[in-house]
């Protein structure tokens, strides 16, 4: 009885462990994915009644074409800041734009985002774009592409490459990250949320590294789709997405003479034999000095011998005619039947014999119209001279 009762005890904390295991897990699950339409609650003057202790200010330069547009829209700057009880201020003899906390301040983010709006604001932004930094779900992205590339007519090429015809990689850009993208000068402008930040990030780097931004636009389209689908939220999505591989890879130049390794031999090679050896080899060491000239005389001569016959019988290639190409001989056409037609050339030979030599054919062509007329007039003539 007893052992029964402690099994039945193990069975129980068994079952109780897990189906804690899977409570635990269903609450993790349920904390990763955020509810649909969930938004951050704002931040209001009630979290934070007693304002700010110190006054905090950032100051930018703007180029000097941004003068005209900065005087235009201050009034609207002006407005949009002051709404966070944000005081901004423009010098146009320093060319610069200031922002500052007041005492009314009471959001500790809200100098940052005014910071952010002129930073945009001298990066070419509108006005209408730029203001959108205020709201709580966006954030700003200033890229620096100067320096990425040394080559000037390169690093054009390449920033046009982002633009694309008439502004059409761009665009599709803008429509898959929900970011407004600016590319102006040596930097690129981008504003919306932070997931669509980061990615625009990445194709800019990439586009500067070489990387053509269809790949990653591509490559975005097919996780916006797989997105939509709830059962592959939480699963990995590498398996759909396409692998791009570089086609054109600068190869490297092989040597036209390439040099075969020897097999490794703990030995070192067998030592070149001397001048003193061959000549004991050959038995040559122990002649007379006057034979060894008069041989060495001999091998001069043969060789001297050798190179005037071939020098000889260059010369004489210049006087060797050419080889002419046998005429081709026109072959007489054979008779295409075996048997001649002897009655055929009797009547050539008959109509030959009657023939004289500058007589008129047998059977004279008939006058023409023409030669009768003319005589017809001639006859008339002499009639009415008669």
């Amino acid at each position: 009885m007893a052992s029964s009762t402690a099994s039945d005890g193990v069975s129980e904390e068994q079952t109780g462990k897990q189906s804690k295991k899977i409570k635990n897990q269903v609450d993790e699950s349920e904390l990763l994915t955020v509810p649909d339409g969930w938004k951050e609650p704002p931040f209001t003057k009630e979290d934070n009644p007693r304002g700010l202790l110190e006054e905090s200010s950032f100051a930018t330069l703007f180029p000097k074409y941004r003068e005209a547009y900065l005087k235009e829209c201050w009034p609207l700057v002006e407005k949009a800041l002051g709404e966070v009880h944000i005081k901004p201020s423009l010098d146009l003899i320093e060319g610069s734009m200031t922002v500052c906390t007041t005492k009314k301040t009471f959001d500790p983010y809200a100098i940052v985002r005014a910071r952010d709006l002129i930073k945009l604001l001298a990066r070419s932004v509108p006005f209408e774009q730029a203001v959108r930094i205020l709201q709580d779900d966006t954030a700003c992205d200033i890229i620096k592409i100067g320096t990425m590339v040394r080559s000037r007519e390169r690093f054009v090429k390449r920033r046009q490459r982002l633009i694309g015809p008439k502004g059409s990689t761009l665009k599709a850009l803008e429509l898959l990250t929900n970011c407004y993208v600016m590319v102006q000068g040596n930097t690129v402008s981008a504003l919306g949320p932070y997931s669509g930040l980061k990615e625009v990030r990445k194709v800019v780097l990439d586009t500067m590294k070489n990387i053509h931004p269809i790949y990653n636009i591509k490559t975005l389209m097919i996780k916006r789709e797989l997105s939509k689908d709830p059962e592959l939220r939480m699963q990995n999505w590498e398996r759909f997405l396409p692998k791009f591989r570089h086609k054109n890879l600068a190869k490297r130049k092989e040597p036209k003479k390439k040099s075969v390794k020897k097999e490794y031999t703990p030995f070192p090679p067998p030592q070149p034999e001397s001048k003193v050896d061959q000549e004991l080899a050959t038995g040559e060491f122990f002649l007379r000095e006057s034979v060894k000239k008069r041989k060495k005389m001999e091998e001069i001569k043969v060789k001297q011998a050798t190179a005037l016959t071939k020098k000889q019988e260059e010369r004489n290639k210049a006087f060797i005619p050419p080889k002419e190409k046998p005429l081709m001989k026109k072959t007489a056409k054979a008779p295409t039947e075996g048997k001649l037609d002897i009655e055929a050339i009797k009547d050539k030979v008959k109509k030959a014999k009657t023939k004289k030599l500058g007589a008129p054919p047998l059977n004279p062509a008939p006058p023409t119209s023409s030669t009768t007329d003319k005589k017809k007039k001639k006859s008339n003539k002499a009639k009415s001279k008669g």
